[in-house]
């Protein structure tokens, strides 16, 4: 263990890594201020899609820093650290959040109470979807995810210093009471950020579906960091392509999940046909939005496939770059094809507007802020994990 510390020489990334980041941020912010008032609901829905986004990428990233755990992974330990540093973003959304509770009523038609009353549908929902109970949810959740963030970071930094293997252990039972916490949470996000923007829709795999977008997002975030990181030499310097190889076939592995949950929700809807259901779908084949439908098939999952299906690409850093920006870019298309239609003016049909760029780049600014800023404080690599040296041995 101390031999890899020797080897592991601590660099803080380079200044322009801050103002390329603080330079997204500032355009994003200053230009979604601008697009509230040019066009305040086209706004509030882009926003929505830029929130949930970032929600991916947070939460997912402590999910897969759980799963390392509660599987035992010796190969993933080098990069831990990455990851953690991505899940720093979930206690930024109690703060995010915000814009989106003040505009609770342009977005949700169950949140009006004569909507209410005048639709059986929304009469049965509402014990569940109202305004009140709808807030505690958000920070229930947020809370939760924050609460296990803190645990593990705070392990896993300490260890650091102390070498302390009883971290990992309590790491370990702590991954094992965060995953079924993970599950039931993240279904409720789903459910009241996506699904019930629609509220007359309905759809039980709903859960399934955003987590397997989620994983692809957070995976794809620390695939190109990783690959990034090691080319300038900011990771240890045992690591070689090999452990890229994991990152590539985790890849893969969910862009075939996503297509089989999203085949199968389309499949099951299709098949039932009832129209509770089928409606949601035939707005998506309504004027322009048919042409966003078929790329989404080709964005998200033929492209992808057809670039990680063979062994060398799941180890080939230029590859996995590409493909890690062309996945983080097609769940937010995945995002963007499942929310804007449900804004009545796009409902025929897409038309662009300059608004729907604005905050996927403040996001991405802010994203790589907060990896820097963790960056500066914390070692890269958990040099005091027990598994570090099997981690940096691994070979196919």
């Amino acid at each position: 263990m101390h031999n890899n510390e020797f080897k592991y020489q601590r660099k803080d990334l380079p200044s322009s890594i801050s103002k390329i980041g603080m330079t997204l941020l500032v355009v994003g912010i200053v230009l979604g201020v601008a697009a509230f008032f040019v066009d305040h609901t086209r706004a509030v829905y882009n926003y929505l899609i830029a929130f949930t986004f970032m929600i991916s990428i947070g939460v997912g990233a402590l999910f897969l820093i759980s799963l390392e755990y509660i599987v035992g992974a010796d190969w993933s330990v080098p990069i831990r650290r990455v990851v953690e540093f991505f899940a720093a973003i979930i206690p930024l959304l109690a703060l995010l959040v915000i814009p989106l509770l003040l505009n609770v009523g342009e977005l949700f038609h169950w949140s009006h109470a004569d909507a209410v009353a005048e639709d059986k549908f929304l009469t049965g929902k509402a014990p569940y979807l109202n305004v009140t109970f709808f807030i505690i949810r958000v920070f229930v959740l947020i809370g939760l995810w924050s609460l296990f963030y803190f645990f593990f970071i705070r392990n896993s930094k300490k260890q650091d210093t102390t070498k302390d293997q009883k971290l990992t252990t309590i790491n370990i039972r702590l991954s094992a009471i965060f995953i079924p916490v993970f599950a039931i949470t993240l279904t409720i996000a789903a459910v009241d950020w996506l699904m019930s923007i629609e509220p007359h829709w309905f759809s039980t795999i709903i859960g399934v579906y955003f987590f397997a977008g989620t994983v692809i997002a957070a995976l794809a975030a620390v695939t190109l960091a990783t690959v990034l990181l090691k080319e300038n030499g900011y990771l240890h310097p045992a690591m070689t392509n090999d452990h890229l190889y994991s990152l590539g076939a985790l890849l893969f592995a969910f862009v075939n999940f996503w297509g089989y949950i999203a085949f199968s929700q389309y499949m099951l809807i299709w098949y039932a046909d009832l129209p509770e259901e089928t409606f949601w779908f035939m707005q998506k084949w309504e004027g322009s939005w048919a042409i966003f439908s078929i790329g989404l098939i080709i964005i998200k999952f033929l492209v992808p496939y057809i670039v990680l299906v063979s062994q060398p690409a799941k180890m080939d850093p230029k590859k996995l770059k590409f493909i890690s920006v062309w996945l983080l870019f097609a769940h937010l298309y995945d995002l963007f094809w499942f929310v804007m239609p449900e804004m009545e003016e796009l409902s025929g049909g897409y038309s662009f507007s300059w608004i729907d760029l604005v905050f996927p780049i403040a996001a991405v600014g802010l994203i790589i802020l907060v990896f820097n800023m963790k960056a500066k404080k914390d070692n890269l690599i958990p040099i005091g994990d027990p598994k570090l040296q099997r981690g940096l041995d691994f070979h196919l």
